[in-house]
């Protein structure tokens, strides 16, 4: 499967996710959209960060294709766009037994 990984390029693409992946703030907004789409304020109940660091790191994985949003009336629900990211989330929890 890693012999997939041949060029340079690919390999900055997969350090690109994987860097995102490494902060523990957005790994832990992410394993709460693993479950259900959320709102900030969800997320921010979720996750014991403020609302402006929610906000934040959404921006930064929505601008990069690993979250998605949605309005629905006043509101803004996220969700996990890249099922990939669902795999690698998956992954983790499988090696590091969590």
């Amino acid at each position: 499967m890693l012999g997939k990984i041949t060029d340079y390029r690919m390999c900055e693409q997969v350090a690109a996710v994987l860097k995102t992946l490494a902060h523990a703030q957005r790994l832990s907004i992410l394993c709460k959209l693993y479950r259900k789409e959320m709102t900030v304020g969800e997320l921010e109940a979720g996750c014991g960060i403020s609302q402006p660091q929610v906000s934040q790191h959404l921006t930064r994985m929505r601008l990069e294709g690993i979250v998605e949003s949605k309005r629905d009336g006043n509101h803004v629900y996220y969700s996990i766009s890249d099922p990939q990211i669902r795999v690698l989330l998956e992954s983790f929890e499988k090696v590091f037994k969590v």
